[in-house]
């Protein structure tokens, strides 16, 4: 069978999921369900607007973080610990074995370490100049 290569301009969300649908069965097949599931911590201000927070999800029995922001005028108030200290409690109560999450050298690999959480990876010049940082936390 002959397959031909196709770059698209601006993929969409069914090329995106021509890629997943074969992978999904390929990790299914092998590693079970991932009983893959969103979780969203949000911040909001006075007035209820949400103005930040985490983006995560739950899968293989660890959560990723994929996103945490604490805007720059709320920063310094222990929200962001506030937010992993959540996160955490919600991988528990999923039965999570650990969290991990990726961090740029410009943004905050020692509250993360503050946190508990190690080194297991690095990548230099990643924006060129600095490195990305892979970092995880077992849970006992």
């Amino acid at each position: 069978m002959t397959l031909t290569l196709i770059v698209p301009d601006m993929p969409d969300d069914s090329d995106r999921e021509a890629v997943l649908a074969p992978l999904r069965a390929h990790n299914v097949a092998h590693a079970g369900d991932a009983c893959s599931r969103p979780v969203a911590i949000l911040l909001a201000d006075v007035r209820g607007a949400r103005v930040g927070g985490l983006w995560g999800r739950c899968s293989y029995g660890w959560l990723f973080v994929e996103y945490l922001a604490v805007p720059e005028a709320y920063r310094g108030a222990d929200h962001g610990t506030a937010l992993m200290a959540r996160a955490e409690q919600i991988a528990r109560a999923q039965g999570c074995v650990g969290i991990w999450l990726d961090t740029f050298s410009f943004q905050a690999r020692g509250f993360y370490e503050k946190l508990g959480f190690t080194l297991y990876g690095q990548i230099d010049d990643f924006p060129p100049g600095h490195q990305r940082f892979f970092l995880q936390k077992r849970l006992a």
